[in-house]
């Protein structure tokens, strides 16, 4: 990646723009909501143990995530992720003919979480009415169901509809990031989940697993 995800400066901020502290709360909640049996990262801890933390566990977890979130620096364990490459069909032979699983460290997960639940909420007083996708209530399949109710209702009255259909794959493909951070920045997001999500994109290594 040839650009840089530059965040301030620490030291140019007040306390306030730095963020809250992690409390013991949202670390617990996403640990509740974790599937079992879930595959291990490459810190092959499965989710399943986490859950079993008693309150002493919860308060080292805690302080854990904490340190990361003030210091705004990962641990070069939660930037590993390990891609398993599955064939969609026997005779596979071009990449187009295979598909990929993300294998990432349970705790990564859980602090990917507590982030997003911290964003969300500034995100959501920015964002359309006809904005769906990743969001609370406003899913994908909604956006479909209101399509199919346009499209019924345009053709009882024999009126023309036009629907433009956009490659979102192609798009992300194509993000600024750089763009994005100071967007994130004029948002109102944090200093401290921006400056992890700059070195999130910029430390992240992948390794790829073939089966």
């Amino acid at each position: 990646m040839s650009e840089t995800l530059e965040v301030e400066p620490e030291e140019e901020l007040d306390t306030d723009e730095k963020g809250p502290y992690i409390l013991q709360c949202e670390v617990e909640n996403p640990i509740k909501e974790m599937k079992n049996r879930k595959a291990t990262g490459d810190a092959d801890v499965p989710g399943d143990v986490l859950k079993l933390l008693g309150e002493g566990g919860l308060k080292i977890l805690t302080k854990l995530i904490s340190t990361i979130y003030e210091t705004g620096e990962w641990p070069k364990d939660f930037t590993e992720v390990t891609m398993i490459v599955l064939k969609k069909k026997t005779q596979a032979t071009k990449c187009n003919d295979h598909c990929t699983v993300s294998l990432i460290a349970h705790t990564a997960q859980i602090i990917a979480k507590i982030f997003r639940r911290k964003i969300e909420g500034k995100i959501e007083d920015v964002l359309g009415e006809d904005q769906f996708g990743f969001r609370r209530g406003k899913g994908t399949s909604d956006a479909t169901g209101m399509m199919r109710i346009i499209a019924k209702r345009t053709l009882e009255i024999d009126e023309e509809l036009c629907i433009y259909f956009v490659d979102w794959q192609q798009a992300f493909d194509r993000v600024k990031w750089t763009k994005l951070m100071h967007i994130l920045k004029r948002t109102g997001i944090d200093w401290h989940e921006r400056i992890l999500i700059s070195k999130l994109y910029m430390d992240q290594r992948v390794k790829v697993r073939l089966v």
